[in-house]
């Protein structure tokens, strides 16, 4: 008798937690775009999840927005030098000069005074880029020319090297939000944010990895579509593309696209039209997205085949209307049938 009353009580137990182990979904808005956090746990508990969130946005926002008058980056850019950043600015900070070496300096968030100059940035852009206006921004980037002082503060080699975190910052962010979610005790999640995911854990009700895609270079904000789908768990994944993202510059005609060249300071279109990359954190895969979009499919290609803790699904240009794709092996393994 006593076993049977154990048993039930084991039963009732875990009838008790299935109960309340609900699948959760949490909507909002997030670093000038939406995010999704699909998670399974307590109702009641939601409103302080969703408050949790929200205060991860606020102190990452805080520190690395270049659209916040009063972060810190913002007043670093503006030549206050008397700012303490803060663990994040640092995390950050490092991750970005150790992606700047793996790059060959694809990767280097100084380019921010380009990117304001071509129009994708906080600032109206230039009238005119010639290749004198070129070379004098030029001497102004390099993620050589700054540097963490150990009190916290950032050296500049000029006062003009703006940086712009924007390519690693959301990744980042979405980082943290799993971070939070962990220290909550809730293993299994989804994070989307701007099209950017990190799925931890598995989901619970199928008992299976997350599914997510890859959305394809013809859909549109409208109607996004997926090319592939994949099965992620303890995974992040980050895109970056410059089929829609661009500008056509009224007074020249020329296009621009979204994408610097830290190198040579050209925003002009490449070979590459989509990189969506795989790697263990969000912020690494945001990273290495922008620095493939940068530097090409073969250059990619090299970096992929020396890098074994990344894959990446690149789509690229090969002719007049006529695109390919590159897929690594450990990204072919977690395509769905």
């Amino acid at each position: 008798m006593k076993y049977i009353t154990l048993l039930l009580l084991i039963c009732c137990l875990a009838s008790c937690k299935t109960d309340t182990s609900s699948q959760i979904s949490i909507k909002s808005e997030a670093f000038g775009t939406t995010y999704a956090v699909t998670y399974f746990g307590e109702y009641e508990k939601s409103p302080r999840i969703r408050k949790g969130i929200d205060s991860v946005v606020q102190v990452v926002n805080r520190s690395m927005s270049t659209y916040i008058p009063e972060s810190d980056i913002s007043k670093i850019n503006k030549g206050d030098s008397t700012i303490v950043v803060d663990t994040m600015f640092k995390e950050v900070f490092a991750l970005s000069r150790k992606l700047h070496k793996l790059t060959n300096g694809y990767f280097d968030p100084t380019v921010g005074s380009l990117r304001n100059a071509y129009g994708f940035g906080d600032t109206k852009p230039l009238a005119i880029i010639d290749s004198i206006v070129l070379d004098s921004m030029m001497r102004y980037v390099g993620f050589d020319k700054l540097a963490l002082s150990p009190k916290g503060t950032v050296q500049k080699k000029y006062p003009e090297v703006y940086i712009d975190f924007n390519a690693v910052a959301k990744g980042y962010g979405i980082d943290r939000i799993a971070t939070f979610l962990q220290n909550e005790n809730i293993p299994d999640f989804l994070i989307e944010l701007g099209g950017e995911i990190r799925a931890q854990g598995r989901h619970q009700l199928k008992d299976k990895s997350w599914v997510v895609g890859v959305e394809s270079i013809y859909s549109s904000v409208q109607d996004r579509q997926a090319t592939v789908t994949l099965r992620l768990e303890d995974k992040s994944m980050a895109g970056s593309g410059n089929y829609r993202k661009n500008r056509i510059d009224s007074i020249t005609g020329k296009q621009y696209v979204h994408t610097i060249n830290p190198l040579t300071g050209s925003a002009e279109k490449i070979n590459m039209l989509s990189a969506n990359v795989i790697a263990p954190t969000c912020a690494e895969a945001d990273a290495w997205a922008t620095a493939f979009m940068a530097m090409g499919v073969e250059r990619s290609k090299a970096i992929l085949a020396i890098q074994k803790d990344i894959d990446a699904y690149l789509v690229f240009s090969d002719g007049e209307n006529s695109t390919s794709t590159y897929v690594t092996d450990g990204f072919k393994q977690l395509l769905t049938e």
